[in-house]
């Protein structure tokens, strides 16, 4: 049974097995997108059940403007995105750092430099840059989202996503030059 037909059918009805079916579908993703942000697994199990009771009380609100998953994805984001503002206790995670970051407009930062990063330095340098360019590389490259599911899950414009991605990459590689520098031959 697919998403839409599982949310109208417990909007209907109100029955319980229909909300489990949609937490079994979801259940594995949303845990493994919390750990994954939250690098906690008791932060990560909380949050997922506080995720599922948001999705739980929301549900009518579902507009079915996009994919079902994607809404859950946004309301996984949003909630671990808080939970690290308040941990760090940052003013604006999300600012685009216009007046501090360099200009990069002229710069093309190829995947290729995500992509030749080895996986153990991939890691290391994942944790040392800043958090929401750590989240938008995971969201373009590990779940492979689009720039507008991007753009619609924290709440940017396509051209300012497509800016921030382009400024994490390259964070990424100069976090990784500094963290690992080449051996001169």
């Amino acid at each position: 049974m697919k998403d839409l037909k599982v949310i109208h059918s417990y909007l209907e009805t109100q029955a319980a097995a229909c909300f489990k079916v949609l937490y079994d579908r979801y259940v594995g993703k949303i845990y493994a997108k919390c750990i994954s942000m939250l690098k906690d697994e008791a932060m990560a199990q909380d949050a997922t059940q506080e995720i599922f009771t948001k999705v739980f009380l929301n549900l009518s609100r579902f507009k079915e403007q996009s994919r079902f998953s994607t809404w859950v994805y946004s309301i996984t984001y949003n909630y671990c995105i808080d939970y690290l503002r308040r941990k760090k206790k940052q003013k604006d995670l999300f600012s685009d750092e216009l007046e501090q970051a360099p200009d990069l407009a002229e710069e093309e930062v190829s995947d290729k430099i995500i992509f030749e990063i080895e996986l153990d330095q991939l890691e290391r340098v994942l944790q040392e840059i800043p958090d929401s360019d750590r989240m938008v590389l995971l969201m373009k490259y590990q779940d492979r989202m689009s720039i507008k599911e991007i753009a619609d899950i924290i709440g940017k414009t396509e051209s300012a996503v497509k800016m921030k991605i382009k400024r994490a990459k390259a964070k990424a590689q100069q976090t990784r030059e500094a963290l690992f520098p080449q051996p001169i031959m």
